[in-house]
């Protein structure tokens, strides 16, 4: 008979445990991905809620000194202004509170007057 085909008794039993327990194995699973749960959204603000006054037109007289656009800065000074204004130079850093009451003149990259409103 051949070497082969006479296997020990003894090494049958591990044999046999090695072949069951190789049929057991499994293969590692995909991660499971945890649905995502977005938080509320808060709803936007309504016009009556949104905390910006009303912008009432040119309560400051603005456009009074309209005529001065396209002058140096240097002007405003002269002009005899007796109630609050502001000058605003070009990406100049502005307060957010808004005077209607108040003029705002805006100044360009080399420092004209671009533009006078109210604010």
């Amino acid at each position: 008979m051949n070497n082969f085909m006479m296997i020990k008794p003894r090494f049958l039993a591990p044999l046999a445990a090695a072949l069951a327990l190789a049929g057991c194995v499994v293969a590692p699973r995909a991660p499971v991905e945890e649905a995502v749960v977005n938080p509320p959204v808060a709803p936007l603000p309504t016009a009556s809620d949104d905390g910006l006054q009303e912008r009432k037109p040119d309560l400051c007289k603005a456009s009074t000194y309209s005529g001065q656009i396209g002058q140096p800065g240097s002007v405003i000074a002269g002009l005899g202004i007796e109630r609050d204004y502001r000058i605003v130079e070009y990406r100049g850093i502005e307060p957010q509170e808004y005077d209607p009451n108040r003029i705002v003149f805006r100044l360009d990259a080399s420092g004209n007057i671009s533009g006078v409103d109210c604010g």
